[in-house]
């Protein structure tokens, strides 16, 4: 297939490397002379803006940071414009399900499926990332070629919006189990045993998680959250807003929540 690719961060080029893998023709905006380049080892073709990006292109991945860069991009860009009818347009970045109604609202003729994912960039690589995959029937299989290249499984959840619904859920009861697992290291440390000590028995035992897993393989509590913190952080914002909107609140996690990420 030939593919649009905006994004070309930590998470984005293993995805055009996989793409390029699997045999895919890959043309991806590249903003700066470090993305050029990094474009260019992954194997695919480097274009200087989105609007380019969406020429004659079968589908079109965002894999960007935030929703008013989501929105930046499908809406002040051009791109739908360039883009053929018939094309998707596949959204992967964690954000508010209004935003992926919006730009659908906008895409005459176009598909769109918002497809935030679960997992790091060696998931990625790996193939083996988890999607959670939200549009309407002809959407979703116009975009599994494209997602089978990189991510397994690829987990349709109904109807445009629910992916992010469900990556929205998945990630306050992440940061709920981050904050139990802070907690239970500073019950650790107050009955004397080391981090270190804890953190390498608690993955064997009944209370493992991945929570568990992933706080230990990185060493500490402290480390992981330096290294996840910003987009648990962004998720976790956007989560509360919408719940604020349908007046309700994230209840029982939110105290826990609190405990990995902080107040927000």
């Amino acid at each position: 297939m030939r593919i649009g690719f905006i994004g070309a961060g930590r998470m984005g080029v293993p995805m055009i490397r996989r793409l390029v893998a699997a045999g895919h023709s890959v043309r991806a905006v590249g903003r700066n002379p470090a993305a050029r380049e990094a474009i260019s080892a992954a194997g695919a073709t480097t274009v200087g803006s989105a609007a380019e990006a969406g020429e004659n292109a079968e589908a079109v991945v965002i894999c960007v940071f935030t929703d008013d860069q989501v929105r930046e991009v499908c809406l002040g860009s051009g791109l739908l414009d360039t883009m053929p009818h018939g094309s998707v347009l596949i959204l992967h970045t964690t954000g508010s399900p209004d935003t992926a109604t919006a730009i659908a609202a906008g895409a005459t003729g176009r598909y769109v499926v918002d497809a935030p994912v679960s997992g790091g960039p060696h998931n990625i690589a790996d193939g083996a990332i988890t999607v959670f995959l939200g549009g309407e029937t002809e959407a979703v299989e116009r975009a599994r070629p494209v997602l089978s290249a990189y991510a397994d499984p690829v987990l349709a959840v109904g109807a445009l919006g629910n992916g992010q619904r469900v990556k929205l859920v998945n990630n306050a009861l992440f940061a709920a189990q981050i904050g139990l697992v802070t907690e239970a290291v500073r019950l650790a440390g107050e009955l004397g045993l080391a981090e270190s000590e804890v953190l390498a028995a608690l993955p064997h035992a009944s209370s493992s998680s991945r929570a568990v897993l992933s706080v230990a393989a990185k060493g500490s509590v402290a480390a992981f959250s330096e290294s996840v913190g910003d987009f648990l952080r962004k998720d976790i914002a956007v989560a509360r807003d919408l719940a604020d909107r349908l007046g309700s609140d994230l209840g029982l996690l939110d105290p826990a929540i609190r405990a990995a990420v902080g107040p927000g």
